[in-house]
């Protein structure tokens, strides 16, 4: 009986924590990025000086292997543009190409506009060996993709790699650092990084967790936070961090379905930009079949995932200082002879 009420309590606290209101209403607009024989994972959108939007992303051929992995064995990020927010976007160049070696498939673009420069973060590897991913920070002053390594940075742009640092929260990771994210909140510079960890002596459970990395400066150098921000009972992935007012909020897949199903994502809000408490997470966004229905999706292909269309990778479009629009990755895909592709959604706050 004691067992049966737990239970019933367990149902009811999910219940109220699913209906906790998140900030943000999304919109489904459609299909933002697809291009023949290429999977497109992620479109990072940013406002050029032309006033077009201008998406990177992270895109390999379907044609050289059989599997999903050429993320990250041959991957290069690619630019395209579009006259507005909803595309349609065209192909214009690559912006960075896999260089093989040490500076291996660039993978997973963000970019922003911050101090009157791009700034281009993305991850490599070396030699298709994930133990090795490092991040790198590329800054521009137009977007005709002569990119240049940050002043801080190594000479090939890498900013930041696992920590040597045995107090450190991700000392002990096991794949690098990855998936950056970066803002400026309160005269500093944030870096968002992701690491898989044992986060406990004698844990055979890996984490997936996010940190900080902290810079007075755009350009670096960037220094590790030695605490982890998120909390280590809820696993995430894909994070992408935005300020607004006095609040750091992040927008994550639901990567352990802490909230709902793991196809859906969820919105994190802080006022430090230092610690995300799970109290203030609430559920985002659902899976691609909630909004285009299951049956659309029926004859589709999942390179990624299931049918129902998990959406990773979020990246938001600012407009006027103000979250605009979200784009979002997705492994399935209707249109023959196309891999995986982006999405975009109309992104708006809620009223207080």
């Amino acid at each position: 009986m004691k067992i049966l009420w737990l239970m019933l309590l367990g149902c009811v606290l999910s219940v109220r924590c699913l209906a906790q209101p998140c900030d943000f209403q999304f919109e489904y607009v459609g299909r933002a990025v697809q291009t023949k024989g290429m999977h497109v994972w992620g479109s990072s959108p940013v406002i050029g000086p032309d006033g077009k939007v201008h998406l990177y992303v992270a895109r390999w051929s379907m044609t050289t292997r059989n599997d999903f992995n050429g993320w990250y064995r041959e991957c290069e990020i690619a630019h395209y543009v579009g006259d507005k927010p909803e595309g349609p976007f065209e192909f214009v160049r690559v912006a960075v190409p896999d260089q093989d070696g040490k500076f291996n498939s660039p993978h997973n673009p963000s970019i922003k506009k911050i101090d009157g420069k791009y700034v281009l973060c993305f991850i490599v590897n070396e030699n298709d060996d994930l133990t090795t991913q490092r991040i790198v920070m590329y800054v521009a002053d137009d977007l005709s993709d002569n990119w240049k390594p940050a002043a801080g940075a190594e000479s090939d742009g890498t900013i930041v790699r696992n920590s040597t640092e045995p107090t450190d929260w991700n000392y002990t990771a096991r794949l690098g650092v990855s998936n950056p994210s970066l803002i400026k909140h309160n005269g500093k510079y944030l870096l968002y990084v992701k690491s898989v960890v044992f986060p406990w002596a004698n844990s055979k459970k890996r984490k997936y967790m996010y940190g900080v990395t902290v810079s007075d400066t755009l350009e670096g150098p960037y220094k590790n936070h030695p605490k982890y921000v998120t909390p280590a009972t809820m696993p995430l992935e894909d994070a992408y961090a935005f300020s607004l007012g006095d609040s750091v909020y992040m927008l994550s897949r639901d990567f352990g379905a802490s909230k709902g199903s793991s196809g859906g994502g969820l919105l994190w809000k802080s006022k430090n930009g230092f610690h995300f408490d799970k109290k203030d997470v609430t559920r985002a966004y659902e899976d691609l079949a909630h909004y285009v229905g299951e049956e659309s999706l029926r004859h589709g292909t999942a390179y990624r995932g299931k049918l129902d269309g998990h959406l990773e990778r979020a990246q938001v479009l600012a407009i006027d200082g103000q979250p605009a629009y979200l784009y979002l990755a997705t492994g399935v895909n209707t249109t023959p002879g196309h891999g995986s592709c982006s999405h975009v959604f109309r992104m708006k706050k809620r009223d207080d």
